[in-house]
């Protein structure tokens, strides 16, 4: 038994060390995942201290979950849960099948050229920086000089301050994200329906299908698999709202409907250096975002069976 361990270690080293080069080049991004990803796990001890910078963190006098306890009874708990979920649920429901359709869409283009114009124009987006196109919101939604308050006047209707009124905030957000991310999003789409079978649409032709039919019947159960992976991701992170665009499009009046999760850790954590509390919300958040995570993944592979893992 034991000689039949030092054979299977033995061979384990000989495999590494043909391949060492391999390994090489793979330190650097895992030095980067322990550096960053699983050492500052250590700091979600203060969600369970009375945090003291003079102290560190396991100084600090431990407080169970008493901080857990202060964000659920607070004013605003109710107020960020309901907002954030709103805009996940917003953006899963209309952001998530318009860059699937984009692609089926385009896919169907005969001409090249039109196909390319689309694509540069509906990519170009995504590769403006956040204070930028969340300046180019402000501007365009100006209850004075603002494009879109320009065409509702043309129209014989009164100015809208979109950017004042809190029940409109969740959707200049999820609109504003559709515009800006339609476009890459749709790049894996693209990739994976040039893995569809030529012959298949060739005997979809011969058997006298429209081209929705083959889209419905070869293209879709295709990249199904794609959708599901991207579906399960996007479940994952259904809490997790950017914090900058919130953050950079929220007013003093529109407060009620824009603070999010994200942002009423940054004001708490970082303005008011409640590192305690910033660090239980936080954690509330990923703790929640890995149950629906995992259950997502679970119900996609007795549905589908296709899963994440």
């Amino acid at each position: 038994m034991v000689k039949g361990k030092r054979k299977g270690k033995a061979g384990v080293l000989r495999r590494i060390g043909r391949c060492w080069q391999l390994y090489v080049l793979m330190l650097p991004a895992l030095v980067y995942i322990v550096l960053f990803a699983y050492k500052p796990m250590y700091g979600i001890l203060i969600a369970f201290k009375d945090f003291s910078m003079k102290k560190g963190i396991l100084a600090s006098p431990w407080v169970g979950f008493k901080n857990f306890e202060r964000l659920f009874s607070s004013y605003w708990f109710p107020i960020i849960l309901k907002n954030t979920l709103t805009i996940s649920l917003l953006s899963l429901v209309i952001g998530f099948p318009i860059p699937i359709m984009l692609a089926l869409l385009l896919n169907e283009v005969r001409s090249n050229k039109f196909r390319s114009m689309v694509q540069t124009f509906s990519y170009a987006p995504h590769f403006i920086s956040m204070v930028v196109m969340c300046g180019m919101v402000a501007m365009f939604l100006s209850p004075t000089t603002g494009v879109v308050n320009k065409l509702l006047n043309a129209l014989g209707m009164e100015s809208v301050f979109f950017m004042q009124e809190a029940g409109l905030f969740k959707w200049v957000y999820v609109l504003s994200g559709v515009w800006q991310g339609t476009g890459w999003s749709s790049v894996i789409y693209f990739a994976a329906l040039s893995g569809v079978d030529k012959s298949l649409l060739e005997a979809a032709d011969m058997d006298g299908a429209t081209r929705l039919q083959k889209i419905w019947h070869v293209n879709l159960p295709v990249i199904l698999p794609t959708i599901l992976v991207m579906f399960i991701l996007q479940c994952g992170s259904l809490l997790s709202v950017g914090y900058e665009k919130a953050y950079l499009l929220q007013t003093s009046s529109n407060l009620t409907g824009s603070e999010i999760i994200s942002t009423y850790v940054y004001k708490v954590g970082l303005v008011q250096s409640d590192f305690s509390f910033s660090t239980a919300a936080g954690l509330f958040n990923t703790v929640v975002n890995c149950i629906i995570l995992i259950s997502a993944n679970q119900l996609s592979k007795k549905v589908a069976k296709t899963g994440l893992f």
